[in-house]
């Protein structure tokens, strides 16, 4: 294969531009809604199990221990790994595959959530409490409005992971980008490897600045006024008491 970066380019472009690749049934636009089909699936499970068990941990402090330690474990292990193990012990089929990216999603999932749970303030929490809330009230009318902001960082952490982590199902023959990595490699094909790298960071790129766009809506206007009134306030406190009050002539 030559590797020249000319070659590579040229090879590339033209394999991008080629009206066929766009217009069959299992072209690039197909791959496409099959890599995106089988990150939501992954992340919709990973979802519904990190989310519960973060807002309890987050918001009665019990087991932060076996969280730190869990997610820690769950980064540390090999996908592509888990995806033979899983396909060894359950056949080949589409749900394999889809729990070794849960296990992948879980971990910054988990954080996230309870990080933004456990972040906001005490005092406002003790005076919520105060007022007669009950736990329910205080966690999803207090907590989680303070702590969404933290809460979907770690959802858009996890999308871009199981993203970027998602090729693999390749590997088994489930379609997604990562066909054109392994179909590259298999053929030698220099254009198509590396045309499906590129469309897999393009689209990853694309996903990221959607959920950015996102992540600041979801701020309220209050806590948006506040985190861009801190800094000034920082800023004035770290003055002397005579520049903030103006000088004494």
């Amino acid at each position: 294969m030559d590797y020249s970066s000319e070659n590579v380019l040229v090879q590339m472009y033209e394999w991008l531009t080629a009206p066929a690749n766009w217009t069959s049934s299992s072209g690039i636009p197909a791959r496409i809604l099959e890599h995106l089909g089988y990150t939501a699936l992954a992340v919709g499970i990973a979802v519904l199990i990190a989310v519960p068990l973060g807002l309890y941990i987050g918001h009665t402090g019990r087991g932060r221990v076996v969280v730190v330690s869990g997610t820690g474990i769950l980064r540390a292990l090999p996908t592509l790994g888990l995806v033979f193990l899983f396909v060894l012990l359950a056949g080949i089929g589409l749900m394999p595959p889809i729990w070794a990216l849960v296990l992948l999603a879980i971990p910054p999932l988990l954080a996230g959530v309870y990080a933004g749970i456990s972040s906001v303030d005490r005092t406002v929490v003790d005076a919520a409490r105060a007022m007669g809330m009950n736990e329910f009230q205080i966690l999803f009318r207090v907590e989680l409005p303070n702590g969404l902001l933290v809460v979907f960082g770690g959802f858009r952490g996890a999308v871009l992971q199981v993203l970027a982590t998602v090729s693999v199902v390749a590997f088994i023959s489930l379609g997604g980008l990562g066909t054109y990595l392994i179909e590259g490699t298999q053929l030698r094909d220099n254009g198509r490897l590396f045309g499906g790298a590129l469309l897999i960071a393009l689209l990853a790129l694309a996903v990221d600045l959607v959920l950015a766009a996102v992540q600041r809506l979801v701020l309220s206007p209050g806590l948006r006024f506040r985190s861009t009134r801190k800094p000034l306030t920082q800023h004035r406190q770290a003055q002397p008491a005579g520049l903030q009050g103006g000088t004494s002539s």
